[in-house]
């Protein structure tokens, strides 16, 4: 159970830490597109939040994992 509570552990961290990373990065480039370009404000802020949505679906299928390697893990039989 104790490698479990690890493995879980490092799941969660390296997975708020990428995505903390990426969307920092995206939300930087945004930014900078926006302001060279200010026409294409809509469309830019539209493909970013079809990818944060994207993000937040996978994040939540990570947490279902999460839940899954708790309650149901096939290694303590």
């Amino acid at each position: 159970m104790a490698s479990t509570l690890g493995a879980i552990g490092w799941i969660i961290g390296l997975a708020f830490l990428g995505i903390g990373i990426g969307l920092g990065n995206m939300g930087s480039k945004v930014a900078e597109s926006v302001g060279r370009n200010p026409e294409t404000k809509n469309d830019v802020i539209q493909s970013v939040m079809v990818v944060a949505i994207v993000l937040t679906v996978l994040v939540i299928l990570m947490f279902a994992f999460v839940f899954l390697l708790l309650f149901f893990n096939p290694m303590l039989d």
